[in-house]
């Protein structure tokens, strides 16, 4: 699934790319780690799929899943999904029972779409599920990271996803914390994160952030084989870039 990932995205998007001050700092944590991030898109799954093992090869990865959406994606419940039913109020036990068993291994990583539905990056509060502070609960050795994740596009034909991990809390601190705050200080630290990407987005320069999949560049077809037919005529080197013409380099 990471091979058919890999070539599923370079074909439809220009680029995965992860910011530079946003590598996840927990490398050495020896227990379980949950990331909880945002649902901005369907792209999310994909990018959730290589960022694990770009960045986490050593980790078994789960994630819940919705259950209708699971019925109709069931190839994902054979890389780690486990369905929960959103709709219902025994959703929140689905999940919470699953994550007390997957949690037990110290090398698991479980990755939560703490909104529970796709929402525009923009909108403030996030509105995040309960659940993912209870995991603090039920998994002490836990730690929890913010994912920030974001889409857009620049200059090239294939859109951006962007990615940028935050500060991690120890299970054990979050726990500390008055058990109404807990829910509200991973909800903040995860629009810190939105926030700084969001400002990296804007910016538009690619040398904030590091590809982790490179895509397909240029328009394709016939009007790309007929430039890199000039070119080979001409002499002048092939770039299939938007963005090296725009950059001043030369492109026919």
């Amino acid at each position: 699934m990471v091979a058919y990932f890999t070539r599923f995205t370079r074909r439809h998007l220009n680029a995965v790319r992860l910011a530079d001050w946003g590598r996840p700092a927990i490398a050495d944590h020896p227990g379980p780690v949950v990331v909880y991030c945002n649902h901005p898109a369907w792209w999310d799954a994909a990018v959730v799929v290589l960022l694990a093992d770009r960045l986490f090869p050593a980790r078994v990865s789960f994630a819940p899943f919705d259950a209708k959406m699971l019925e109709r994606y069931g190839i994902f419940s054979r890389i780690g999904a486990f369905a929960v039913d959103i709709d219902s109020p025994r959703g929140a036990a689905q999940f919470l029972r699953a994550a007390r068993l997957l949690l037990a291994r110290r090398d698991a990583m479980m990755w939560i779409t703490a909104q529970g539905r796709f929402s525009d990056v923009r909108v403030r509060p996030l509105g995040l599920k309960a659940g993912v502070a209870h995991v603090a609960e039920i998994a002490p050795d836990a730690v929890l990271v913010p994912l920030a994740l974001e889409y857009a596009f620049w200059e090239e034909r294939g859109g951006e996803a962007f990615a940028a991990f935050g500060a991690p809390i120890l299970a054990r601190d979050l726990l500390a914390l008055p058990r109404g705050q807990r829910l509200s200080r991973l909800e903040a630290d995860l629009i810190a994160t939105l926030d700084r990407l969001s400002g990296d987005v804007i910016a538009r320069d690619p040398a904030r952030f590091d590809d982790l999949v490179a895509g397909t560049k240029g328009v394709g077809g016939v009007y790309d084989g007929w430039r890199r037919l000039r070119g080979l005529v001409t002499g002048r080197r092939f770039d299939p870039a938007h963005r090296a013409a725009a950059l001043g380099k030369p492109a026919p």
